[in-house]
């Protein structure tokens, strides 16, 4: 096993739980091992669909500020560095209008994520998307003409959560081979759908945030749950998986630790 220079973590299912009211409840020893990693100079980025102010927060919140990759490999962050920018993978001109004309023509209205100063993600009047993942977005979610948005901005990814896996999957086929489509079960009793750029990986902010550190991408340990994460987990050197994770992530580890609940996340220190 290469030596390790870099932890990248997936967060939800991964790095922390839902425990009652709360969406981010880490077990401690897993905040345990974060900070015995940082002793042992090896540093963690984490890596997710999430959007760049629902992970910032929630992770200050737990005293950390790590370099970020965001939107499933749209976006990669040096929070650290201020909020530097070190990677964007946004849709292609007129690509965006595409995609936003596939979830209107399977009756869904898609959030849009964006790279604006002020706001994260954009909704119409009447989006798709569950009640409290909008309400979620507070300030740095507005509502505004979707049609005029994919215009205007830069567009990192359209999704929605919550919602009936039918036509989620209607979508996928309708898209086919223009985009990348993750449909998975969220905690709403619902799922989820995250519709990015062909090729995007969470890998691709991973090898732009070592080329910035000057950090070798060939000794990564990679830890995730989903099947947005199997990329990442193939290209790793070590992939982890904890043992509640789903069956596409736990087909390509070299390694299942505990359930996320458990502290599965701390065995990470095992194998860097």
């Amino acid at each position: 096993m290469p030596d390790i220079e870099l932890v990248v973590t997936d967060l939800d299912g991964t790095f922390w739980y839902r425990e009652g009211e709360r969406h981010e409840q880490p077990h401690p020893t897993t905040l345990d091992a974060w900070h015995a990693l940082e002793d042992r100079g090896i540093p963690v980025v984490v890596a997710t669909g999430r959007r760049l102010g629902s992970t910032r927060d929630p992770l200050a919140r737990l005293g950390l500020a790590p370099p970020v990759v965001v939107l499933n490999g749209a976006l990669a962050v040096d929070l650290p560095a201020g909020g530097d920018r070190i990677h964007r993978h946004e849709y292609p001109a007129g690509l965006a209008a595409t995609v936003l004309a596939a979830f209107r023509a399977v009756g869904v209205e898609p959030c849009v994520y964006v790279d604006h100063e002020r706001i994260d993600v954009f909704h119409g009047d009447r989006p798709s998307t569950h009640p409290e993942h909008l309400a979620s977005f507070g300030r740095l979610g507005a509502e505004h003409d979707l049609d005029a948005v994919v215009a205007e901005h830069a567009v990192f990814m359209f999704g929605v959560m919550g919602h009936d896996r039918e036509p989620l999957d209607e979508l996928a086929c309708l898209l086919g081979d223009t985009a990348e489509v993750h449909v998975a079960p969220d905690q709403w009793g619902g799922h989820s759908c995250t519709v990015g750029p062909i090729g995007l990986s969470k890998w691709d902010g991973v090898v732009a945030y070592c080329e910035h550190s000057r950090l070798d991408p060939s000794r990564v340990l990679a830890i995730g749950d989903g099947p947005n994460d199997v990329d990442l987990l193939e290209r790793a050197a070590v992939a982890v998986v904890p043992a509640c994770g789903h069956e596409p992530a736990l087909a390509v580890a070299d390694h299942v630790v505990r359930p996320t609940r458990d502290g599965g996340w701390a065995q990470v220190l095992d194998h860097v």
